[in-house]
């Protein structure tokens, strides 16, 4: 009998993806489709649902395709998607009420506003572990059900469903038989009490969600149906889901407390496994749940780097240097040594741990003989003062998770430059291992999946099939670092609205 294969469905915004995987994490096929985006109004964001179902299937069946392998050999699909993003759906015919509304999406800063005046994010925090933000996922359930037309009602009588796009692909590849999510994506709602392991029934009424809405909380790895044999050709079983940075943290091999990876895209998400400590963090970072498997749930601080890989894209356009992430590579390799030009890419305001939206970019010490290099330097090392802001503030909030020997695990594009791996090494003080195969947060679904199926025994020997990595030890000496580093809390200060 051919070896079980594993069918990961990679769910994102800007792009629906399906890769299938051997026992060994090995990557055989992949197939993808792009996402439109919608923009009904300034700040809103939305999703054609229908459409990312459409392609979910093509993807699933393509990559299967390409590898010229059949349906027979998959053991499992494991699903991971954007977390946040929320669709609701009718019952009976399975027709969205409305677009998905997208996890950018700021349509209800003002409803989150107004439960912060009512002095009720700390209550939010210590149930959810998030704050009070338009980016989760209940004040925009609580938006569809106020803005279409006899929505409420209809929820209200049981005619409605609610969820994260796994829920709603779920629902669709089984039929209408499952509708379910994980514990992670759960987490993401602002509905989910991640301590007691159930929607809460004080946020539910609080954000005015109901509670029938909401799908089922099962394990990562667990089971989830079968889909429905006309979907894709033949029944398969769906076992393993996860959120798409929980889903990285588990294809980085992060399963341990004090194990923590960072992705590196147009922004930067870096968790930190925690244990089956939920620590309630001091530094405005977010507690999420990392994984369930078992029934035992093991937690991350997670904190959100807004700018990242868009910094290097504003070099490219908007000063000018043509050649893509490349050539700011090669501009910041000759940069003068601790030239002091620091950047601070608050193009869109400051994530964690400051989470100041009103803050604005700055480029500051600048002297005569600084120039491009010294400039493209700074863009990357941003990104890796930026981290470090988040590493000090993980250590802060749990200290007993870093112990000797502390790695951080990396991936996404910026990370194909060996210069900013290297520079993030230095400017953290922290060894950087960076993932040889890339798409970690596919691997991840996968090896939940696997685990889910059977195929293999146990957490470590999934968590064994991530990729191998390129290990970068810090160079710098710590005086210079540490000079980087106040030069850039300096900076940081100068450029903050409050």
């Amino acid at each position: 009998m051919a070896e079980p294969l594993i069918l990961a469905l990679d769910q994102g915004t800007t792009s629906t993806r399906a890769i299938l995987f051997d026992r060994q994490g090995r990557a055989l096929a992949e197939a993808g489709r792009p996402l439109q985006q919608h923009y009904p109004a300034d700040g809103w964001v939305e999703h054609d649902a229908e459409e990312i179902f459409q392609a979910c299937v093509e993807v699933l069946k393509e990559a299967v395709q390409k590898a010229a392998r059949s349906l027979d050999d998959v053991a499992a699909i494991g699903i991971t998607n954007q977390r946040e993003t929320v669709v609701v759906w009718e019952k009976v015919t399975g027709r969205p009420i409305h677009n998905a509304i997208v996890w950018q999406d700021r349509r209800t800063a003002d409803a989150c506003e107004r439960l912060r005046g009512e002095g009720r994010e700390g209550r939010v925090t210590e149930i959810t572990g998030l704050l009070l933000d338009p980016y989760f996922s209940g004040t925009k359930i609580a938006w569809l059900l106020d803005h279409v037309d006899g929505a409420r009602a209809r929820a209200e009588a049981g005619e409605l469903l609610a969820g994260t796009i796994d829920a709603w692909v779920i629902w669709k590849l089984t039929g209408g038989r499952v509708h379910a999510t994980d514990a992670t994506n759960a987490s993401r709602t602002l509905v989910y009490d991640i301590r007691r392991g159930e929607w809460s029934a004080e946020m539910g009424e609080m954000l005015r969600v109901p509670l029938a809405l909401m799908p089922e909380v099962g394990d990562c790895a667990g089971d989830y149906g079968e889909t429905e044999a006309g979907v894709l050709g033949r029944a398969v079983p769906i076992r393993g889901v996860a959120g798409d940075q929980q889903a990285a943290l588990m294809g980085q091999g992060c399963i341990r407390p004090g194990e923590m990876k960072a992705t590196y895209g147009t922004g930067c998400f870096m968790l930190v496994n925690t244990g089956e400590a939920a620590p309630v963090s001091q530094a405005r970072l977010l507690t999420t749940i990392a994984a369930r498997v078992g029934g035992l749930t093991t937690y991350a601080l997670e904190g959100a780097i807004f700018i990242a890989g868009a910094a290097v894209q504003w070099v490219n356009e908007g000063l000018g240097v043509k050649g893509g992430p490349q050539a700011v590579e090669q501009l910041a390799a000759s940069a003068r040594d601790d030239h002091g030009v620091v950047l601070v890419p608050a193009f869109t305001g400051l994530g964690a741990p400051w989470w100041d939206a009103g803050a604005r970019g700055a480029l500051l010490g600048l002297t005569r003989d600084a120039g491009l290099p010294e400039i493209a330097q700074a863009t990357l090392d941003a990104s890796a003062l930026q981290t470090r802001d988040l590493i000090e503030a993980m250590r802060g909030d749990a200290p007993e998770a870093f112990g000797e020997g502390v790695e951080l695990r990396i991936d996404g594009g910026m990370s194909r430059s060996l210069l900013f791996s290297q520079r993030l090494a230095d400017l953290t003080g922290v060894c950087v291992c960076r993932a040889t195969y890339q798409e970690t947060t596919a691997l991840g679904a996968a090896l939940f999946a696997g685990l889910g199926a059977g195929i293999y025994r146990d957490l470590e020997e999934a968590a064994a099939a991530r990729p191998q990595t390129e290990r970068f030890p810090p160079q710098m000496d710590q005086e210079p670092r540490e000079r980087a580093y106040a030069r850039w809390t300096d900076a940081v200060g100068r450029v903050r609205s409050r």
